[in-house]
This record gives C-alpha cells, structure tokens and sequence, in this order.
C-alpha cells in the first residue's frame, strides 16, 4: 500500500448530470452547471443519505460538485469543504469531444481502453488517481471522527476503485458509493438505504 492509500473506508458521489454529460462529450475541467436531471439527482441523493450517517462533505471546486455537495450537506445539515484534490482529470484535447466517437475511432470499448487512449497533453491518469487519493486520504486524518463523502467525478471515482479494489465499476450521476475497507482489500458498493 502507498503512503496515499486511505487509512478507512469513505463514501464517493458522482455529480448530478450536466447537458454535456447527456450529450456524451468528455467534461473535464469544463466549469458546467447542473442541468434540471442533474439537480434532481442531487436532491434525490440527498434523501437517500438521510440516513447513511455521512457527517462532513468534502466537494470538488468544479461547480457541478459543489452544487451537488451544497444540495446534499445542506439536506443532512453537514459542513461542506471545498478541496481541489478531487478536481475533475482534465482531458485535454478530447474536451468537449464526443466519447463514443473517440472509443469507436480508436476501437476501444471499454473504461481500460480509454483510459489507454487519453491524449497525451492532459492530464496524467497515474498523477490523477495519486492526488484523488492524497487528497481522500488527508481528508480522513483531518476528520478522524467523521465519516466523509465526498462529491467528485467520474474519472477521479474511476481512478480510486482501480487503484483499490483492481478493478472499474458502473457508476451513474447522484448514486453514492461506499469505498470499503474489511482488512483483506477494498470493494466498492452502492449505498441503500
């Protein structure tokens, strides 16, 4: 294990959706609002959470977290924290573009298959995963007592489950996921509640 594997187990949320996520475009660092499914989504988190015993929020800058991270902590009525460890990957040249169009293209289809074409003047995928973990894992020793969530992306919840648990996994807008820690390894479940 590295020095930024997290000591505890942690919950994730994916943002609402935005129109460029109804539309398959790769997002990134794009500062795009939530759109009406996406706010939806947030408040329907939020009433799931209810009773997940989440007691701090930790978002990403990107406002389409934080809105999904205010909707929620001010639901469950839990401080929020802004951290940019958690900040969308940026995709470089393929922002914006269609992700379908660029799997078919290249012929890949599957999340190991994009991650082996991302273009080399974004972000790098390692660097990525690392800091989305530095980040979780400095959260939890600053929280010991908390049980955090924390309101991020895709790429950055698809990064931590490769890197924990060795694998991808199916992840949709508004869904919180438990990264868990038994001692043994990791796996990554839905929350339900």
């Amino acid at each position: 294990m590295s020095a930024t594997t997290p000591s505890r187990s942690f919950c994730g949320l994916r943002h609402g959706a935005t129109d460029w996520n109804r539309q398959g475009l790769f997002q990134g660092r794009t500062d795009n609002p939530l759109n009406e499914d996406g706010l939806r989504q947030a408040h329907e988190a939020a009433d799931l959470l209810r009773s997940a015993g989440i007691s701090r929020i930790v978002a990403s800058p990107l406002v389409r977290a934080a809105r999904t991270a205010e909707i929620i902590a001010d639901a469950i009525t839990v401080p929020l924290t802004i951290d940019a460890g958690i900040i969308e990957f940026d995709f470089g040249s393929f922002e914006g573009l269609p992700v379908r169009d660029l799997m078919i293209k290249h012929g890949v289809n599957s999340a190991t298959g994009l991650v082996s074409i991302l273009p080399a003047d974004g972000e790098n995928w390692d660097a990525m995963t690392e800091r989305a973990l530095a980040c979780v894992s400095a959260s939890l020793d600053r929280y010991p007592g908390d049980h955090l969530l924390f309101v991020c992306h895709d790429a950055v919840m698809q990064g931590m489950a490769k890197a924990l648990s060795g694998s991808y996994f199916k992840n949709s807008h508004g869904t919180p996921f438990r990264y868990a820690c038994d001692g043994t390894g990791w796996r990554i479940e839905q929350i339900v509640t």
